[in-house]
């Protein structure tokens, strides 16, 4: 936190608001501003030294990357005022994309960015969620609802019916219709007609891509680290296709490798990544491939998850199988190795959005 003068906030908010408040180090005096003589107040007035700002507040519970869009597109209907977001529990996306579009945000995580005329407050919180009682949990983009979201992302124009993104994402109707209202509350799809004819059509679809990157998770992934000879990664790969294609096992290739063939902006390609169906041992996948498992060294790395998942929406080019761009995108970004710079150019040279 930069500033050496405590920041006190005179506002009028709730308990939950007062205490989360409260609660970020440095930031003080928090109490109760009375009405102005025309009957009107300001959401909050933030002072330190001799300087004092009006800012508007936001009250969330939780916020994440799509809460974070909506804000921003709130703010540009406020020209030139301050927007500060107080809220249960932030996601991290939410608190960059926030702090990117000069929105002010404090949470009962202990996270706080607020930034202004000669003042800057940044905290990094570590604390954990705390459950709201009788609140019911929203439908997370992860697992089933994650592939949910990949066809609405892979077919962005198409008007949806319940029925249509249970058949296309072979998921149930309960599911479906809990994306479907999630995605609605969030502002990211618009609701025409009503009754039979009701349909749901996606109006921000880069913004469904930052809701469900951030709140994917492949829960209980395999994985085995091999080397397979082979005079080069771009051969390595064909050879990996080839030898799962003659053995019918169900794959689909990621990562750089993948990045390579779609864009020039990868260059290096060390190691090829490839989910391989549940429904195989990755020991004989191994053994299918003529790769050798090690610990270290290694240029091939196989990878499952229970369900399938990765391999929604996978498509053949050239004769091999790989994930479809938005997981492609999803896989880059959570790769250690170079990834999020990697997944970034991809969004923007190949994807679009």
């Amino acid at each position: 936190m930069k500033n050496e003068d405590p920041v006190k906030i005179e506002a009028m908010f709730e308990a939950d608001a007062l205490r989360i408040l409260r609660d970020i180090p440095g930031i003080t005096g928090v109490q109760v501003e009375p009405l102005l003589p025309d009957g009107h107040r300001p959401d909050a007035i933030i002072r330190f030294g001799d300087t004092a700002e009006t800012v508007v507040v936001e009250f969330k519970r939780h916020a994440t990357a799509a809460t974070a869009w909506q804000l921003i597109d709130y703010a540009t209907r406020i020209p030139g005022a301050r927007l500060l977001l107080i809220a249960g529990d932030t996601t991290r996306d939410a608190r960059e994309i926030l702090e990117r579009h000069g929105v002010g945000v404090v949470d009962g995580l202990g996270n706080a960015h607020l930034q202004l005329p000669g003042l800057l407050v940044h905290v990094e919180g570590h604390g954990r969620p705390r459950p709201t009682a009788g609140t019911p949990p929203p439908a997370r983009l992860t697992g089933k609802a994650g592939i949910a979201a990949q066809a609405l992302l892979l077919d962005p124009t198409r008007k949806w019916r319940v029925q249509d993104l249970v058949e296309t994402a072979a998921i149930s109707a309960g599911l479906a219709h809990r994306v479907l209202t999630r995605l609605e509350g969030e502002g990211l799809v618009a609701v025409e007609g009503a009754g039979p004819r009701r349909v749901r059509r996606l109006i921000n679809p880069g913004r469904l891509l930052d809701l469900w990157a951030e709140e994917n998770r492949d829960r209980r992934t395999e994985r085995l680290t091999a080397f397979r000879l082979a005079p080069a990664p771009q051969q390595l790969g064909i050879d990996v296709a080839n030898a799962l294609n003659r053995a019918g096992i169900a794959y689909a290739l990621t990562g750089a490798y993948v990045a390579a063939r779609e864009a020039p902006f990868v260059t290096a390609v060390p190691v090829v990544d490839v989910w391989v169906t549940d429904r195989v041992l990755l020991d004989d996948a191994a053994r299918t491939l003529d790769a050798e498992p090690v610990a270290t060294g290694h240029n091939l790395m196989l990878k499952q998850v229970a369900g399938d998942a990765p391999l929604a929406f996978r498509r053949e080019a050239d004769g091999m199988w790989q994930v479809n761009n938005f997981r492609l995108y999803y896989d880059l970004r959570t790769d250690p190795r170079r990834g999020k710079e990697q997944a970034d150019r991809l969004r923007e040279d190949v994807i679009g959005l």
